[in-house]
């Protein structure tokens, strides 16, 4: 069936996201480095981050309140509030960072807009994805948004469905191998890996290397040509 639709993944597959939350949690341990290891912490962190993602969400302000509660935890509740405060400070850095786009990302989405449907699929806050995708000069570019909680199979069988002719004339691509591709080929789409240097943890799954519509590629250049082979 011919490839109509195309969708990307936003952060860490458009443009930089990750490092600002390395950047974050390094300067975390810094401010908790009389109470805790660097190691021990961040097992603590990832912990919270993933006890709390059914409340909190994907994204900077989940982010911060795992941060908090980390801290809670590890001084047994004796964190002074001035390191309370800078954690507050640090999240607010986060959501005014510039965006900074990946290679390849503006010329392969326009290249592929002017004969395909081009949408973006992205996870996380909905304020902080919103003035991100404003930021990058991209948005003219998509036919449709979807900020989603969550990236399952059903979520992107209706965005297919909504958005274009269907799962089987679309294609996800994007860095997240849990998030992006997996479900994406469930539902019956093509799934492109592009991985990228700095991945959460929680992000990470076996590749898929038997799927016939399972592609990776090491950045977006490669992706108009593969699009170009499979009609």
């Amino acid at each position: 069936m011919t490839l109509s639709t195309i969708a990307f993944d936003a952060d860490d597959t458009l443009w930089q996201n990750e490092q600002f939350f390395r950047m974050t949690q390094t300067r975390f341990a810094e401010l908790l480095t009389d109470f805790t290891k660097p190691d021990h912490l961040y097992d603590r962190l990832l912990a919270a981050e993933k006890r709390n993602l059914g409340q909190y969400g994907f994204g900077v302000k989940g982010f911060v309140l795992s941060m908090i509660e980390t801290a809670i935890e590890v001084t047994d509740e004796r964190v002074p509030a001035a390191v309370i405060h800078a954690l507050l400070r640090e999240g607010q850095e986060m959501l005014q960072h510039p965006i900074e786009l990946l290679p390849h990302a503006r010329q392969t989405v326009t290249e592929l807009s002017e004969h395909h449907r081009i949408l973006l699929i992205t996870k996380g806050d909905l304020l902080d994805q919103e003035r991100k995708l404003a930021q990058s000069g991209l948005g003219d570019l998509f036919d449709g948004v979807e900020i989603v909680s969550q990236k399952t199979s059903h979520i992107y069988e209706r965005i297919f469905a909504s958005h274009g002719d269907g799962p089987a004339q679309a294609m996800m691509v994007g860095n997240s191998l849990r998030s992006d591709v997996i479900p994406a080929l469930k539902a019956g789409a093509w799934g492109v890996f592009v991985p990228h240097d700095l991945t959460w943890e929680l992000e990470h799954a076996e590749p898929p290397e038997a799927h016939d519509r399972y592609r990776r590629m090491d950045n977006l250049g490669a992706l108009p040509d593969l699009v170009a082979s499979l009609g």
